[in-house]
């Protein structure tokens, strides 16, 4: 489980109009803090450090450090509202958890055995990527940075679920939890398009037809 530490501040001067002023000041990102017993808080992340942060996609999937005014929080994202066209978050949420209670949250999911995959080196197939994500439960202690599915031994026509998935230690799948019926199909490996035979027997039929 990767670790981040974000530095922030109580977040006093509420509402629309104060948020933009912060935008606009171009140091702060307004947030806030909700979920367990204590209260919303309202808060203001250090841009720069927040920003660097979410270029890393594990930031997703971590149990979060904020640090609010000498207070340790700990968090993870549950929603960032973006700019509709410049690349500016204006907003972000974070829930509180509890290192006793489990938490549900969508981690990265990686697609491994490409180069020594049988369907694609042996037999030409294409890799068609389903999910890019998938929802786990679990401690904080315990959450993974991203999962795995391996390709290595799949053959053409093969199609990889949730249910192929090694799991780490203390981690479950919430699809599967609902039943057999929600395994959800997350790889598949097909025959490869033909394109130019198809092609090739449409010209020669508009040759003998122009004859």
């Amino acid at each position: 489980m990767s670790e981040f530490t974000l530095t922030a501040s109580v977040r006093n001067d509420l509402g629309k109009g104060a948020s933009r002023r912060l935008r606009r000041a171009n140091l702060e990102v307004p947030a806030i803090i909700y979920g367990g017993e204590k209260a919303p808080q309202p808060i203001s992340v250090e841009k720069s450090a927040f920003y660097k942060a979410i270029e890393d996609e594990a930031f997703f999937a971590s149990v979060i450090t904020l640090d609010v005014a000498g207070q340790k929080e700990t968090v993870v994202v549950r929603d960032l509202q973006r700019h509709p066209f410049k690349p500016l978050v204006t907003h972000a949420d974070f829930l509180r958890v509890d290192a006793t209670h489990a938490i549900t949250i969508k981690v990265p999911l990686h697609v491994i055995g490409e180069e020594q995959s049988k369907a694609i080196k042996e037999q030409g197939g294409e890799l068609h990527v389903l999910a890019n994500e998938v929802e786990v439960s679990c401690l904080p202690k315990d959450l993974p940075d991203f999962l795995e599915i391996d390709i290595t031994e799949t053959e053409i026509g093969q199609i990889l679920h949730l249910s192929d998935l090694k799991l780490p230690a203390g981690v479950t799948l919430v699809e599967l939890s609902h039943g057999a019926d929600h395994d959800q199909a997350l790889v598949s490996l097909t025959k490869p398009k033909v394109r130019g035979g198809d092609e090739a027997e449409g010209e020669e039929g508009g040759e003998e037809s122009a004859e």
